[in-house]
Protein backbone atom coordinates (compact mmCIF):
# COMPACT_ATOMS: atom_id res chain seq x y z
CA UNK A 1 0.00 0.00 0.00
CA UNK A 2 0.89 3.48 -1.01
CA UNK A 3 0.90 5.95 1.99
CA UNK A 4 0.44 9.42 1.29
CA UNK A 5 2.45 11.81 2.14
CA UNK A 6 -0.01 14.18 3.46
CA UNK A 7 -1.62 11.94 5.53
CA UNK A 8 1.73 10.94 7.14
CA UNK A 9 2.67 14.66 7.95
CA UNK A 10 -0.57 14.49 9.23
CA UNK A 11 -0.36 12.30 11.58
CA UNK A 12 3.23 13.26 12.67
CA UNK A 13 1.96 16.78 13.28
CA UNK A 14 -1.00 15.73 15.67
CA UNK A 15 1.13 13.27 17.33
CA UNK A 16 4.30 15.66 18.31
CA UNK A 17 1.73 17.95 19.52
CA UNK A 18 0.49 15.76 21.98
CA UNK A 19 3.77 14.69 23.43
CA UNK A 20 4.49 18.31 23.36
CA UNK A 21 1.80 19.09 25.71
CA UNK A 22 3.08 16.29 27.86
CA UNK A 23 6.39 18.19 27.94
CA UNK A 24 4.22 21.77 28.82
CA UNK A 25 2.50 19.45 31.76
CA UNK A 26 5.84 18.32 33.11
CA UNK A 27 6.26 21.82 33.94
CA UNK A 28 3.61 22.09 36.14
CA UNK A 29 3.68 18.66 37.97
CA UNK A 30 5.02 19.00 41.14
CA UNK A 31 4.18 16.74 43.48
CA UNK A 32 1.91 12.91 42.95
CA UNK A 33 -1.10 14.80 43.43
CA UNK A 34 -0.22 17.24 40.40
CA UNK A 35 0.82 13.67 38.39
CA UNK A 36 -2.51 11.73 39.41
CA UNK A 37 -5.15 14.14 40.09
CA UNK A 38 -3.85 17.56 38.59
CA UNK A 39 -4.30 19.24 41.57
CA UNK A 40 -7.76 19.41 41.68
CA UNK A 41 -7.59 22.33 39.28
CA UNK A 42 -9.93 21.47 36.21
CA UNK A 43 -12.31 24.37 34.90
CA UNK A 44 -15.87 23.39 33.48
CA UNK A 45 -14.54 23.18 29.76
CA UNK A 46 -11.50 21.15 30.58
CA UNK A 47 -13.66 18.51 32.86
CA UNK A 48 -16.51 18.27 30.14
CA UNK A 49 -14.39 17.44 27.23
CA UNK A 50 -11.88 15.44 29.63
CA UNK A 51 -14.46 13.26 30.78
CA UNK A 52 -16.29 12.94 27.09
CA UNK A 53 -12.73 11.98 25.06
CA UNK A 54 -11.51 9.37 27.79
CA UNK A 55 -14.94 7.57 27.70
CA UNK A 56 -15.26 7.62 24.22
CA UNK A 57 -12.55 5.22 23.16
CA UNK A 58 -11.93 3.81 19.36
CA UNK A 59 -14.99 2.26 19.49
CA UNK A 60 -17.24 5.12 19.16
CA UNK A 61 -14.88 5.71 15.51
CA UNK A 62 -14.46 2.24 15.33
CA UNK A 63 -16.80 -0.25 17.12
CA UNK A 64 -19.96 1.33 16.82
CA UNK A 65 -20.46 2.88 13.41
CA UNK A 66 -18.80 -0.85 12.43
CA UNK A 67 -21.79 -2.26 14.58
CA UNK A 68 -24.66 -0.07 12.55
CA UNK A 69 -22.52 -1.07 9.14
CA UNK A 70 -23.46 -4.48 9.95
CA UNK A 71 -26.64 -4.41 11.80
CA UNK A 72 -28.57 -1.45 11.10
CA UNK A 73 -30.32 1.55 13.08
CA UNK A 74 -31.08 -1.54 16.01
CA UNK A 75 -27.25 -1.38 16.88
CA UNK A 76 -28.18 2.43 18.59
CA UNK A 77 -29.59 1.37 21.30
CA UNK A 78 -26.27 1.18 22.79
CA UNK A 79 -26.00 5.10 22.14
CA UNK A 80 -29.13 5.83 23.84
CA UNK A 81 -28.40 3.76 26.61
CA UNK A 82 -25.10 5.86 27.30
CA UNK A 83 -26.77 9.02 26.55
CA UNK A 84 -29.18 8.31 29.69
CA UNK A 85 -26.45 6.85 31.70
CA UNK A 86 -23.80 9.36 31.32
CA UNK A 87 -26.19 12.19 31.90
CA UNK A 88 -27.44 10.16 35.29
CA UNK A 89 -23.69 10.28 36.25
CA UNK A 90 -23.37 13.88 35.79
CA UNK A 91 -26.49 14.69 37.45
CA UNK A 92 -26.46 12.36 40.34
CA UNK A 93 -22.48 11.50 41.05
CA UNK A 94 -20.27 13.81 39.79
CA UNK A 95 -20.83 16.75 41.89
CA UNK A 96 -21.31 14.74 45.12
CA UNK A 97 -18.06 12.87 44.37
CA UNK A 98 -15.87 15.65 44.32
CA UNK A 99 -17.04 17.04 47.69
CA UNK A 100 -17.21 13.90 48.78
CA UNK A 101 -13.82 12.66 48.31
CA UNK A 102 -11.97 15.78 49.49
CA UNK A 103 -13.81 15.60 52.63
CA UNK A 104 -12.45 12.16 53.09
CA UNK A 105 -9.12 12.42 53.62
CA UNK A 106 -8.75 14.44 50.03
CA UNK A 107 -8.70 11.15 48.72
CA UNK A 108 -6.86 10.90 45.11
CA UNK A 109 -7.97 7.16 44.06
CA UNK A 110 -11.62 5.51 43.99
CA UNK A 111 -9.91 3.05 45.97
CA UNK A 112 -8.33 5.67 48.18
CA UNK A 113 -12.04 7.60 48.62
CA UNK A 114 -13.75 3.84 49.78
CA UNK A 115 -10.91 3.00 52.44
CA UNK A 116 -11.61 6.83 53.62
CA UNK A 117 -15.48 6.85 52.99
CA UNK A 118 -16.00 3.13 54.77
CA UNK A 119 -13.33 3.55 57.66
CA UNK A 120 -11.45 0.56 56.63
CA UNK A 121 -8.78 0.12 58.67
CA UNK A 122 -8.01 -3.43 57.19
CA UNK A 123 -7.43 -1.87 53.89
CA UNK A 124 -9.01 -4.85 51.94
CA UNK A 125 -11.62 -2.49 50.34
CA UNK A 126 -8.25 -1.10 48.86
CA UNK A 127 -6.30 -4.22 47.66
CA UNK A 128 -9.71 -5.57 46.28
CA UNK A 129 -11.09 -2.49 44.31
CA UNK A 130 -7.26 -2.14 43.34
CA UNK A 131 -7.18 -5.19 42.05
CA UNK A 132 -10.45 -4.87 39.93
CA UNK A 133 -9.13 -1.76 38.78
CA UNK A 134 -5.85 -3.60 37.68
CA UNK A 135 -7.51 -6.73 36.01
CA UNK A 136 -10.47 -4.95 34.04
CA UNK A 137 -8.44 -2.15 33.10
CA UNK A 138 -5.63 -4.25 31.53
CA UNK A 139 -8.22 -5.79 29.30
CA UNK A 140 -9.90 -1.91 28.47
CA UNK A 141 -6.16 -0.77 27.85
CA UNK A 142 -5.55 -4.04 25.41
CA UNK A 143 -8.92 -2.58 23.34
CA UNK A 144 -7.29 0.68 22.84
CA UNK A 145 -4.02 -0.55 21.67
CA UNK A 146 -6.20 -2.83 18.95
CA UNK A 147 -7.83 0.16 17.90
CA UNK A 148 -4.82 2.06 17.66
CA UNK A 149 -3.33 -0.68 15.60
CA UNK A 150 -6.09 -1.43 13.46
CA UNK A 151 -5.83 2.28 12.54
CA UNK A 152 -2.06 1.99 11.60
CA UNK A 153 -2.28 -1.18 9.97
CA UNK A 154 -5.32 0.46 7.70
CA UNK A 155 -3.43 3.79 6.62
CA UNK A 156 0.00 2.72 6.69
CA UNK A 157 0.17 -0.67 5.42
CA UNK A 158 2.06 -1.72 8.73
CA UNK A 159 1.92 -5.29 9.87
CA UNK A 160 -0.64 -5.57 13.11
CA UNK A 161 2.32 -6.57 14.94
CA UNK A 162 4.54 -3.48 14.08
CA UNK A 163 1.37 -1.42 14.46
CA UNK A 164 0.34 -2.52 17.85
CA UNK A 165 3.72 -0.16 18.93
CA UNK A 166 3.28 2.62 16.62
CA UNK A 167 -0.44 3.32 17.77
CA UNK A 168 0.51 3.09 21.61
CA UNK A 169 4.14 4.63 21.69
CA UNK A 170 2.71 8.37 21.66
CA UNK A 171 0.64 7.74 24.51
CA UNK A 172 2.71 6.00 26.20
CA UNK A 173 4.80 8.91 26.38
CA UNK A 174 2.64 12.09 27.15
CA UNK A 175 1.13 9.79 29.75
CA UNK A 176 4.75 8.98 31.55
CA UNK A 177 6.08 12.46 31.09
CA UNK A 178 3.04 14.60 31.78
CA UNK A 179 0.34 12.92 34.32
CA UNK A 180 -2.88 13.56 34.39
CA UNK A 181 -2.60 17.66 33.12
CA UNK A 182 -0.84 16.25 30.00
CA UNK A 183 -4.01 13.62 29.83
CA UNK A 184 -7.24 16.31 30.89
CA UNK A 185 -4.71 18.65 28.08
CA UNK A 186 -4.87 16.87 25.61
CA UNK A 187 -8.09 15.39 25.95
CA UNK A 188 -9.62 18.64 25.33
CA UNK A 189 -7.59 19.00 22.40
CA UNK A 190 -8.53 15.17 20.83
CA UNK A 191 -12.43 15.81 21.51
CA UNK A 192 -12.40 18.46 19.49
CA UNK A 193 -10.87 16.86 16.89
CA UNK A 194 -13.27 13.78 17.25
CA UNK A 195 -16.92 15.78 17.64
CA UNK A 196 -15.35 17.74 13.99
CA UNK A 197 -14.56 14.12 12.32
CA UNK A 198 -18.08 12.65 13.30
CA UNK A 199 -20.06 16.06 12.56
CA UNK A 200 -18.30 15.69 9.03
CA UNK A 201 -18.03 12.28 7.83
CA UNK A 202 -21.74 11.86 7.30
CA UNK A 203 -22.37 14.89 6.02
CA UNK A 204 -20.22 14.36 3.13
CA UNK A 205 -21.11 10.65 2.60
CA UNK A 206 -24.63 11.88 2.23
CA UNK A 207 -23.90 14.29 0.08
CA UNK A 208 -21.66 11.87 -2.34
CA UNK A 209 -25.01 9.56 -1.76
CA UNK A 210 -27.18 11.94 -3.57
CA UNK A 211 -28.69 13.32 -0.54
CA UNK A 212 -30.81 12.52 3.04
CA UNK A 213 -33.79 10.84 0.56
CA UNK A 214 -31.70 9.18 -1.75
CA UNK A 215 -29.75 7.42 0.84
CA UNK A 216 -32.59 6.64 2.98
CA UNK A 217 -33.90 4.72 -0.15
CA UNK A 218 -30.73 3.03 -1.06
CA UNK A 219 -30.43 1.48 2.67
CA UNK A 220 -34.15 0.79 2.63
CA UNK A 221 -33.57 -1.26 -0.82
CA UNK A 222 -30.28 -3.49 0.38
CA UNK A 223 -32.44 -4.36 3.26
CA UNK A 224 -36.04 -2.67 5.04
CA UNK A 225 -34.76 -4.33 8.25
CA UNK A 226 -31.36 -1.69 8.03
CA UNK A 227 -34.13 1.10 9.17
CA UNK A 228 -36.23 -1.34 11.38
CA UNK A 229 -34.99 -0.20 15.32
CA UNK A 230 -35.65 -3.53 16.63
CA UNK A 231 -34.46 -5.90 13.94
CA UNK A 232 -33.67 -8.94 15.39
CA UNK A 233 -34.42 -7.91 18.96
CA UNK A 234 -36.17 -8.94 21.31
CA UNK A 235 -36.94 -7.44 25.07
CA UNK A 236 -33.85 -8.99 27.05
CA UNK A 237 -31.73 -7.85 23.62
CA UNK A 238 -33.09 -3.87 23.84
CA UNK A 239 -32.28 -4.03 27.85
CA UNK A 240 -28.82 -5.30 27.27
CA UNK A 241 -28.03 -2.41 24.80
CA UNK A 242 -29.57 0.28 27.18
CA UNK A 243 -27.94 -1.28 29.75
CA UNK A 244 -24.61 -0.49 28.89
CA UNK A 245 -25.55 3.17 30.65
CA UNK A 246 -25.31 1.82 33.55
CA UNK A 247 -21.81 1.18 32.98
CA UNK A 248 -20.72 4.89 33.98
CA UNK A 249 -21.40 4.65 37.58
CA UNK A 250 -18.47 2.85 38.03
CA UNK A 251 -16.01 3.62 35.46
CA UNK A 252 -12.61 5.52 37.03
CA UNK A 253 -11.14 7.18 34.60
CA UNK A 254 -14.49 9.14 33.94
CA UNK A 255 -14.74 10.19 37.83
CA UNK A 256 -11.45 10.73 38.31
CA UNK A 257 -12.63 13.77 36.36
CA UNK A 258 -15.43 14.35 38.25
CA UNK A 259 -12.86 14.38 41.17
CA UNK A 260 -10.11 16.76 40.06
CA UNK A 261 -12.81 19.64 38.87
CA UNK A 262 -11.73 22.71 40.67
CA UNK A 263 -14.93 23.04 42.03
CA UNK A 264 -18.36 20.91 42.30
CA UNK A 265 -20.05 24.09 41.59
CA UNK A 266 -18.18 23.66 38.06
CA UNK A 267 -19.94 20.21 37.34
CA UNK A 268 -23.21 22.21 36.32
CA UNK A 269 -21.66 23.67 33.14
CA UNK A 270 -19.46 20.94 32.80
CA UNK A 271 -22.62 18.68 32.50
CA UNK A 272 -24.19 20.87 29.77
CA UNK A 273 -20.74 21.65 27.70
CA UNK A 274 -20.84 17.32 28.23
CA UNK A 275 -23.62 15.89 27.20
CA UNK A 276 -23.81 18.20 24.30
CA UNK A 277 -20.56 17.04 23.45
CA UNK A 278 -21.78 13.44 23.78
CA UNK A 279 -24.77 13.75 21.67
CA UNK A 280 -23.50 14.78 18.75
CA UNK A 281 -20.67 12.35 18.62
CA UNK A 282 -22.74 9.17 19.11
CA UNK A 283 -25.51 10.97 16.50
CA UNK A 284 -22.59 11.38 14.45
CA UNK A 285 -21.33 7.80 14.94
CA UNK A 286 -24.44 6.62 14.17
CA UNK A 287 -24.68 8.47 11.22
CA UNK A 288 -21.19 7.48 9.57
CA UNK A 289 -22.04 3.41 9.61
CA UNK A 290 -25.54 3.76 8.78
CA UNK A 291 -24.83 6.39 5.90
CA UNK A 292 -22.29 3.91 5.11
CA UNK A 293 -24.56 1.28 4.19
CA UNK A 294 -25.87 3.32 1.66
CA UNK A 295 -22.42 4.40 -0.13
CA UNK A 296 -21.00 1.17 -0.48
CA UNK A 297 -24.25 -0.35 -1.64
CA UNK A 298 -23.55 1.77 -4.75
CA UNK A 299 -19.90 1.21 -4.61
CA UNK A 300 -19.55 -2.04 -4.19
CA UNK A 301 -15.88 -1.59 -5.87
CA UNK A 302 -14.75 -0.04 -2.84
CA UNK A 303 -15.71 -2.20 -0.18
CA UNK A 304 -12.86 -4.48 0.18
CA UNK A 305 -11.86 -3.45 3.02
CA UNK A 306 -14.96 -2.90 5.12
CA UNK A 307 -16.02 -6.12 3.75
CA UNK A 308 -12.87 -8.00 5.73
CA UNK A 309 -13.38 -5.94 9.00
CA UNK A 310 -16.73 -4.20 9.21
CA UNK A 311 -14.90 -1.44 11.60
CA UNK A 312 -13.20 0.02 9.07
CA UNK A 313 -16.04 2.01 8.09
CA UNK A 314 -14.78 5.32 9.65
CA UNK A 315 -11.63 4.70 7.50
CA UNK A 316 -12.62 3.80 4.22
CA UNK A 317 -14.91 6.87 4.09
CA UNK A 318 -12.29 9.15 5.16
CA UNK A 319 -9.63 7.95 2.69
CA UNK A 320 -12.20 7.56 -0.44
CA UNK A 321 -14.02 10.74 -0.03
CA UNK A 322 -11.85 13.55 1.60
CA UNK A 323 -8.30 15.38 0.17
CA UNK A 324 -5.74 13.40 1.64
CA UNK A 325 -4.58 16.12 4.15
CA UNK A 326 -8.36 15.91 5.15
CA UNK A 327 -8.11 12.29 5.88
CA UNK A 328 -5.47 12.77 7.43
CA UNK A 329 -7.05 14.88 10.39
CA UNK A 330 -10.11 12.79 10.31
CA UNK A 331 -8.11 9.96 10.78
CA UNK A 332 -6.58 11.42 13.48
CA UNK A 333 -9.64 11.27 15.05
CA UNK A 334 -9.41 7.77 15.90
CA UNK A 335 -6.19 8.01 16.96
CA UNK A 336 -7.52 10.65 19.59
CA UNK A 337 -10.40 8.36 20.80
CA UNK A 338 -7.96 5.71 21.19
CA UNK A 339 -5.28 8.05 22.75
CA UNK A 340 -7.57 9.78 25.32
CA UNK A 341 -8.74 6.61 26.65
CA UNK A 342 -5.96 4.53 26.98
CA UNK A 343 -3.85 7.66 28.56
CA UNK A 344 -6.21 7.85 31.03
CA UNK A 345 -7.15 4.14 31.73
CA UNK A 346 -2.48 3.93 31.96
CA UNK A 347 -3.35 6.67 34.53
CA UNK A 348 -5.16 4.74 36.58
CA UNK A 349 -3.85 2.05 36.29
CA UNK A 350 -0.84 4.16 37.03
CA UNK A 351 -2.34 5.41 40.64
CA UNK A 352 -3.88 2.05 41.75
CA UNK A 353 -0.57 0.21 41.52
CA UNK A 354 1.67 3.28 43.60
CA UNK A 355 -0.76 5.24 46.09
CA UNK A 356 -3.31 2.32 46.58
CA UNK A 357 -0.74 -0.65 46.58
CA UNK A 358 2.86 1.36 46.67
CA UNK A 359 2.74 3.59 49.34
CA UNK A 360 0.37 2.16 51.56
CA UNK A 361 1.98 -1.76 51.36
CA UNK A 362 5.73 -1.00 50.74
CA UNK A 363 6.55 2.67 51.14
CA UNK A 364 4.61 4.59 53.46
CA UNK A 365 7.22 7.03 53.66
CA UNK A 366 8.24 7.50 49.93
CA UNK A 367 8.64 10.97 49.07
CA UNK A 368 6.46 12.83 46.48
CA UNK A 369 9.51 12.72 43.71
CA UNK A 370 9.68 9.16 44.24
CA UNK A 371 5.98 8.67 43.94
CA UNK A 372 5.49 10.54 40.87
CA UNK A 373 8.76 7.92 39.27
CA UNK A 374 7.05 5.05 40.67
CA UNK A 375 4.00 6.28 38.71
CA UNK A 376 5.59 7.09 35.83
CA UNK A 377 7.22 3.29 35.60
CA UNK A 378 4.02 1.45 36.18
CA UNK A 379 2.50 3.43 33.33
CA UNK A 380 5.26 1.44 31.16
CA UNK A 381 4.60 -2.01 32.62
CA UNK A 382 0.81 -1.60 32.26
CA UNK A 383 1.37 -0.53 28.60
CA UNK A 384 3.63 -3.65 27.82
CA UNK A 385 1.15 -5.97 29.31
CA UNK A 386 -1.82 -4.48 27.59
CA UNK A 387 0.23 -4.82 24.09
CA UNK A 388 0.85 -8.39 24.92
CA UNK A 389 -3.03 -9.03 25.45
CA UNK A 390 -3.55 -7.06 22.44
CA UNK A 391 -1.02 -9.39 20.55
CA UNK A 392 -3.69 -11.44 18.77
CA UNK A 393 -5.18 -9.47 15.31
CA UNK A 394 -8.03 -11.17 15.70
CA UNK A 395 -9.57 -9.04 18.46
CA UNK A 396 -12.83 -7.11 17.99
CA UNK A 397 -12.86 -4.04 19.96
CA UNK A 398 -16.69 -4.09 20.62
CA UNK A 399 -16.03 -7.19 22.28
CA UNK A 400 -13.24 -6.56 24.74
CA UNK A 401 -14.84 -3.13 25.38
CA UNK A 402 -18.32 -4.15 26.67
CA UNK A 403 -16.26 -6.96 29.17
CA UNK A 404 -14.39 -4.33 30.63
CA UNK A 405 -17.57 -1.66 30.88
CA UNK A 406 -19.12 -4.77 32.41
CA UNK A 407 -16.80 -4.99 35.27
CA UNK A 408 -16.30 -1.54 36.01
CA UNK A 409 -20.14 -1.02 35.94
CA UNK A 410 -20.63 -4.06 38.31
CA UNK A 411 -18.14 -3.43 40.69
CA UNK A 412 -18.10 -0.09 41.14
CA UNK A 413 -21.00 1.57 39.74
CA UNK A 414 -23.25 0.41 43.08
CA UNK A 415 -20.78 0.87 45.68
CA UNK A 416 -19.95 4.49 44.04
CA UNK A 417 -23.71 5.27 43.92
CA UNK A 418 -24.13 3.77 47.42
CA UNK A 419 -20.93 5.84 49.01
CA UNK A 420 -22.50 9.51 47.72
CA UNK A 421 -26.23 9.05 48.26
CA UNK A 422 -26.49 6.84 51.30
CA UNK A 423 -25.09 7.68 54.22
CA UNK A 424 -25.82 4.21 55.95
CA UNK A 425 -23.58 2.32 53.27
CA UNK A 426 -20.57 0.32 55.62
CA UNK A 427 -17.79 -1.41 55.04
CA UNK A 428 -19.21 -4.64 54.91
CA UNK A 429 -22.29 -3.36 52.65
CA UNK A 430 -19.74 -2.09 49.80
CA UNK A 431 -16.86 -4.91 50.44
CA UNK A 432 -19.56 -7.29 49.38
CA UNK A 433 -21.43 -5.13 46.54
CA UNK A 434 -17.80 -5.00 44.78
CA UNK A 435 -17.50 -8.71 44.95
CA UNK A 436 -20.75 -9.93 44.30
CA UNK A 437 -20.44 -7.25 41.23
CA UNK A 438 -17.37 -8.52 40.21
CA UNK A 439 -18.11 -12.06 40.14
CA UNK A 440 -21.74 -12.34 38.98
CA UNK A 441 -19.93 -10.79 35.98
CA UNK A 442 -17.23 -12.59 35.39
CA UNK A 443 -19.79 -15.85 35.63
CA UNK A 444 -22.44 -14.63 33.81
CA UNK A 445 -20.42 -13.75 31.06
CA UNK A 446 -18.65 -17.26 30.50
CA UNK A 447 -22.43 -18.95 30.28
CA UNK A 448 -24.39 -15.85 28.67
CA UNK A 449 -27.94 -16.64 30.82
CA UNK A 450 -30.60 -15.48 28.96
CA UNK A 451 -29.10 -13.54 26.58
CA UNK A 452 -28.49 -10.35 29.10
CA UNK A 453 -25.81 -8.72 28.79
CA UNK A 454 -23.90 -9.34 32.17
CA UNK A 455 -23.67 -5.70 33.72
CA UNK A 456 -27.34 -5.92 34.59
CA UNK A 457 -27.14 -8.72 37.12
CA UNK A 458 -24.34 -7.54 38.22
CA UNK A 459 -25.23 -4.28 38.59
CA UNK A 460 -28.72 -5.40 40.25
CA UNK A 461 -27.15 -8.07 42.48
CA UNK A 462 -24.29 -6.18 43.81
CA UNK A 463 -27.41 -3.51 44.55
CA UNK A 464 -28.61 -5.77 46.50
CA UNK A 465 -25.89 -6.93 48.77
CA UNK A 466 -24.55 -3.43 49.53
CA UNK A 467 -28.30 -3.03 50.70
CA UNK A 468 -28.48 -6.35 53.13
CA UNK A 469 -24.89 -6.31 54.27
CA UNK A 470 -25.18 -2.74 55.39
CA UNK A 471 -28.38 -3.06 57.17
CA UNK A 472 -27.43 -6.20 58.89
CA UNK A 473 -24.37 -4.90 60.28
CA UNK A 474 -23.32 -2.05 62.84
CA UNK A 475 -23.79 1.47 61.31
CA UNK A 476 -20.96 3.79 60.31
CA UNK A 477 -19.34 5.18 63.26
CA UNK A 478 -20.40 9.22 64.46
CA UNK A 479 -17.80 10.40 62.76
CA UNK A 480 -18.16 9.04 59.17
CA UNK A 481 -21.61 9.92 59.29
CA UNK A 482 -20.65 13.39 60.00
CA UNK A 483 -17.94 13.67 57.73
CA UNK A 484 -20.67 12.30 54.82
CA UNK A 485 -23.44 15.30 55.73
CA UNK A 486 -20.80 18.06 55.72
CA UNK A 487 -19.96 17.28 52.35
CA UNK A 488 -23.25 16.51 51.21
CA UNK A 489 -23.96 20.25 53.00
CA UNK A 490 -21.12 21.76 50.82
CA UNK A 491 -22.81 19.77 47.61
CA UNK A 492 -26.14 21.20 48.39
CA UNK A 493 -25.04 24.64 49.29
CA UNK A 494 -25.00 27.43 46.30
Amino acid sequence: MTVSTPMMVTFTIYILGMVLIGFMAWRSTKNFDDYILGGRSLGSLVTALSAGASDMSGWLLMGLPGAIFLSGISESWIAIGLTIGAWLNWKIVAGRLRVQTEHHNNALTLPDFFSSRFEDNSKILRVISALVILVFFTIYCASGIVAGARLFESTFGMSYESALWAGAAATIIYTFVGGFLAVSWTDTVQASLMIFALILTPVIVIFAVGGLSDSLAVIEAKSVENINMLKGLDFVAIISLLGWGLGYFGQPHILARFMAADSHRSIRTARRIGMTWMILCLAGAVAVGFFGIAYFQNHPEQAAGVSENGERIFIELARILFNPWIAGILLSAILAAVMSTLSCQLLVCSSALTEDLYKNFLRKGASQRELVWVGRLMVLLVAVIAIALAANPENRVLGLVSYAWAGFGAAFGPVVLFAVCWKRTTRNGALAGMVVGAVTVLVWKQYAWLGLYEIIPGFLFASLAIVLFSLLGRAPSREAQARFSQADMEFHSK
